[in-house]
């Protein structure tokens, strides 16, 4: 596999854990609790005492329907808190489509780009990382969320998203981002109904065959909610399936997966753990 350029001290043995700081007022699972620029900073913090080794800063939300913030506005949520935080000592990720907000952040300290567009979004993307030499999260990305739900359509969804995933790849290759920057996302809940969501995460070997580090982000997303429905259908609100997001996390974590993306860090960092340990346990039989 791939090596990645984060120094993250405990971090070889392991699974790394990255926590949420969303700058947003609209985000699907936390919206407006952080979009006040000391809260966000403050929380941050908190996120890395609770054990993250990233800290993944957006500005921007990505939850099915979410209108498009502006440039300007985008930079202002994410370059100040970016700042703060690595200032700090903090790894930071930020969390972007858009080449002019990851370079303003890379100046600001970030060391990941984490592009949910795996560079669609904006063609100039692969340039920026190339340039500034970071690591680079491409993820498996059908379209904005306005309408991605109605790409959800697969044959065989684990080989499609390694195809796609590939091409990507190719083409970012192609623009000078090296493959010791790369990492890959399959995109849970983008493009993907809850079976889809489900045959990505049994598919991790399979996308790890693929050469580069993963990254799983299954945080509150709306599927484990509704694996967790109460008797009458209701699904379960994304704030109450912190619990199922650690289980997926122990999983992955044993499965193969460089880093889980959480909001609550705490249990996930603890789950990271457990999953090396059951790991060095079955090698060492």
């Amino acid at each position: 596999m791939t090596s990645v350029p984060i120094n993250v001290p405990g971090g070889a043995d392991r699974c790394l854990v990255m926590g949420v700081v969303n700058v947003t007022p609209d985000s699907f699972s936390d919206g407006g609790m952080w979009f006040d620029e000391a809260v966000a900073i403050r929380h941050g913090l908190d996120l890395v005492g609770e054990g993250a080794d990233i800290v993944d800063v957006g500005g921007e939300s990505t939850r099915p329907g979410a209108a498009r913030v502006s440039l300007e506005e985008e930079l202002a949520r994410v370059v100040p808190v970016v700042r703060a935080l690595s200032s700090q000592g903090v790894v930071v990720s930020v969390d972007t489509m858009r080449a002019e907000v990851a370079r303003a952040a890379v100046e600001a300290g970030a060391k990941i780009v984490n592009d949910v567009s795996g560079g669609l979004a904006d063609p100039e993307m692969p340039r920026v990382v190339a340039e500034t030499g970071v690591t680079y999260v491409v993820m498996h990305w059908r379209g904005h969320s306005r309408d991605m739900q109605s790409r959800a359509v697969y044959q065989d969804v684990v080989a499609e998203v390694c195809a796609e995933l590939s091409k990507r790849v190719d083409l970012v290759l192609a623009e000078g981002v090296t493959e010791a920057q790369i990492v890959l996302d399959p995109g849970l809940g983008f493009a993907k109904n809850a079976e889809h969501n489900w045959a990505v995460l049994a598919g991790i070997p399979t996308l790890a065959e693929l050469g580069y580090p993963l990254l799983i982000g299954a945080s509150r997303k709306r599927f484990l909610g509704r694996l967790l429905a109460g008797p009458d259908g209701t699904p379960r609100p994304f704030d109450r399936s912190d619990d199922a997001t650690t289980a997926v996390t122990a999983l992955a974590a044993h499965a193969g997966a460089w880093c889980v993306r959480v909001h609550k860090v705490a249990p996930n960092a603890d789950a990271v753990r457990v999953a090396a340990a059951w790991k060095r346990a079955g090698a060492g039989r």
